[in-house]
């Protein structure tokens, strides 16, 4: 909970003013009865000692006296609502924009980690939770405990055995609640988790739906799916019977103890220390008080699923973010990279993904890394990217270790084509501007065309302003390919990584887009990385290297490791060579 007080310290001063309001709310809803008293004991039970025009008159004006109280009382409440608003929809939005801020800065291997759709379920459930708690507090919390002091002063004038009655409700339902509510944190702590574990499967079916629905296994997706959320049921029907077991006591013991006032003061009406307008005063008061603390146990559900939301919070705040170096040295253009003995793990595995690599580049030159899945080719990509942080070893980039560089900078330079291909629902535009804003129409339409994007312009009828995916323009798997491509040739990068970029094109698309790549790589105005399990498109890099199993197996030319026969030799003759005899 110091982390939730550490967020409303920002907003203190519209918290005390929303206290204020509900002082002021609960106060003057309170002087009703008291005014109602003043009627009952002045002119109801002694009306026989006025005249008509006084009974009217005095009468009258204790009735326009409680209207005014209502009004008063009505005006506050309005505006308290709409502060308390004011205040959880900002907190809310706060905390929402820190956790999603601070999670975009965490390094890649946490998400990787992680199920799709995880961090936004906890950074939604802990917005809800908090906005419930504070209105809870303010509105019935803070305003029960203004009741309490009140009708406790109320009390103690008229005597003081109520008053101690009155006050006693307090320890009793403070320690009721303590006991039955730290059952109900144990189980609402579990209720978060698998609620979590189960938007991620959900994210999981719904963005893989076309493997899910092609092998036909929709059945098995959705009992997979209703286990879970049968396991949350059962987790909140056992929450349910500890919030209606403290509900439960708590009323009884509420009712108990107004009956034991009730009676007490009919004792004291009958021994004649009280009046009957003193009576009926406090009856109501009773409702006013007990009323509100009977939802006692709500808050308390509320606030242990606050606590719970903010501890999954707190662990995302927590997670260290990305090293950042204190002064970064600033690189304009990569003119030089270089790997020294550069070894990396991932958190999860038993052995290395890489081991031990070192080569250099630079502007001008086109490399390329082959050999069998699972040799570590993609994540020697990630590395290069700075998406991953080697464990041994350091990256260089102008003889610059990549510890001393602001990478977010640095990833600016370089032009990655992966082969996932990423794209937004949106226009042809937007989608190429997302890299490089200022870009001219004229520019995206020469990148277009080296990414040979002919046959889906032939389809765009209105250009670069047609929208493609959902609601637009349907794109194939190729079409995606080059669209990605065209994005990145598009930043003019002084490194351009294609991993895998011709993996889900055809053979004649294939050909087309391995000439762009090549037309591209032998400008001298970048430093150019092909990963590709077809040899073909990348023969003529200016170095290979052939990886296998996190190693460099062998490095050299096209021609040079076919003459060695090795491990490439035997890949490209899986690929090429017999088809050559065939």
């Amino acid at each position: 909970m110091k982390l939730l007080y550490n967020y409303l310290k920002n907003y203190k001063g519209l918290i005390a003013f929303a206290l204020l309001l509900a002082a002021i709310n609960q106060i003057f809803s309170f002087l009703d009865p008291w005014i109602f008293r003043k009627i009952i004991d002045k002119y109801v039970t002694h009306y026989q000692n006025y005249t008509t025009e006084e009974f009217f008159k005095g009468a009258g004006m204790l009735i326009l006296a409680a209207m005014g109280v209502a009004m008063v009382s009505r005006i506050a409440k309005n505006f308290q609502d709409y502060y308390v608003n004011v205040i959880t929809q900002r907190l809310g939005a706060r905390i929402y924009s820190d956790g999603l801020a601070h999670s975009l800065e965490l390094p890649y291997q946490v998400f990787e980690d992680q199920r799709s759709g995880e961090t936004l379920g906890i950074l939604q459930k802990v917005r809800i939770d908090t906005e419930k708690l504070i209105i809870a507090t303010i509105n019935i919390l803070f305003t029960s405990i203004i009741g309490i002091i009140f009708v406790f002063i109320y009390a103690v004038n008229i005597h003081w055995l109520i008053a101690v009655f009155y006050i006693a409700v307090i320890p009793v339902l403070g320690t009721v609640s303590s006991v039955l509510s730290k059952k109900i944190k144990v189980v609402q702590k579990n209720i978060v988790s698998e609620t979590t574990a189960l938007a991620g499967s959900t994210t999981e079916s719904l963005r893989n739906i076309e493997l899910v629905k092609s092998l036909g296994l929709s059945s098995q997706e959705i009992k997979r799916l209703n286990s879970t959320t049968d396991k949350i049921l059962g987790l909140e029907l056992k929450k349910v019977k500890y919030v209606r077991s403290l509900s439960f006591v708590q009323g009884t013991l509420v009712n108990l103890l107004r009956n034991g006032i009730i009676f007490l003061m009919m004792f004291l009406i009958y021994d004649g220390q009280i009046t009957i307008g003193e009576f009926f005063s406090l009856f109501l008061y009773s409702f006013f008080i007990f009323g509100p603390l009977q939802e006692l146990g709500n808050i308390i559900n509320t606030y242990r699923e606050t606590e719970v939301s903010l501890a999954n919070f707190k662990s995302i705040m927590s997670t260290p973010k990305e090293v950042r170096p204190s002064n970064p040295v600033r690189i304009d253009h990569i003119t030089d990279l270089s790997f020294q003995n550069v070894s990396f793990k991932h958190l999860t595995a038993n052995r290395n993904a890489l081991n031990h690599i070192s080569f250099s580049t630079k502007k001008g030159q086109t490399i390329a890394f082959v050999g069998p899945s699972g040799s570590g080719k993609t994540t020697l990509v990630k590395l290069l990217v700075g998406l991953y942080l080697p464990k041994e070893g350091q990256i260089l980039y102008n003889h610059v270790p990549y510890s001393d560089i602001n990478l977010d900078q640095l990833r600016e330079q370089i032009g990655f084509v992966t082969q996932d291909t990423q794209l937004f629902s949106g226009t042809i535009r937007e989608n190429l501007l997302f890299v490089r804003p200022e870009a001219t129409d004229a520019e995206c339409m020469e990148v277009l065309q080296k990414a040979a994007c002919q046959t889906l312009l032939a389809r765009a009828d209105k250009g670069l302003d047609t929208m493609i995916g959902e609601g637009g323009v349907k794109v194939s798997g190729g079409e995606k390919q080059r669209l990605s491509i065209a994005r990145s040739l598009l930043r003019r990068p002084d490194i351009l990584v294609f991993d895998e970029a011709t993996s889900a094109l055809d053979s004649l698309t294939e050909e087309e887009i391995t000439k762009t790549i090549r037309d591209v790589s032998v400008m001298d105005e970048r430093i150019t990385i092909l990963i590709a399990h077809r040899l073909s498109t990348i023969m003529h890099a200016d170095r290979i290297y052939v990886l296998e199993k996190g190693d460099i197996a062998e490095s050299g030319r096209h021609h040079e490791l076919l003459e060695e026969r090795g491990l490439y030799y035997a890949m490209w003759r899986q690929q090429i060579g017999e088809r050559e005899e065939v």
